[in-house]
């Protein structure tokens, strides 16, 4: 009997859920009270969706397997959630929550000022001028304060750069 029309579900098949942004191994998932907004809005986003792809005939069942997969790992990430109130971050230091303006002294572009905010990593998006708290060059500010330097490695070399201001925004 030929294989062409037999139904094989192996693993190959099984539709596949895509991973959401990882933590670092045993490090706590710091978020912004933005942040926590938005990966419940996610979350009820994805609930709609499998609601409708419920009443929708059973062909939607793989769509369905993959959004229930994102659901459940959506909800665990919400579980985990540290929520990080700027209001309790020292607000002449770089922490989590901080918005931070750098400028570049050797390495790099001299003279170039960068300003970001300090978020996590599910909220973390370059265009919007937001970085993890677990990136290279959020991890090298942490802890500076305006007028300090710090060193950044990147794959193009080193880079000194210097604060020049840290602000929070209100929760």
């Amino acid at each position: 009997m030929s294989r062409a029309f037999v139904k094989d579900d192996g693993p190959e098949d099984q539709p596949l859920v895509p991973p959401r942004v990882p933590l670092p191994a045993g490090v706590a998932n710091y978020v912004t009270p933005r942040g926590l907004q938005l990966l419940r809005d996610e979350l009820a986003e994805l609930e709609a969706e499998r609601s409708r792809l419920q009443a929708e005939p059973s062909d939607a069942a793989s769509a369905l397997v993959v959004v229930a997969g994102r659901i459940a790992e959506l909800t665990a990430r919400i579980a985990s959630a540290r929520v990080v109130d700027s209001r309790g971050q020292p607000q002449d230091e770089v922490r989590f929550g901080a918005t931070v303006t750098v400028r570049t002294l050797k390495g790099g572009t001299p003279g170039e000022e960068r300003r970001f905010t300090i978020v996590g990593v599910d909220e973390a998006s370059v265009e919007e001028g937001r970085v993890a708290f677990v990136a290279p060059i959020a991890r090298a500010l942490l802890g500076r304060r305006v007028g300090e330097q710090t060193t950044l490695r990147t794959a193009r070399g080193e880079e000194v750069l210097q604060v020049q201001a840290i602000t929070y925004e209100p929760a």
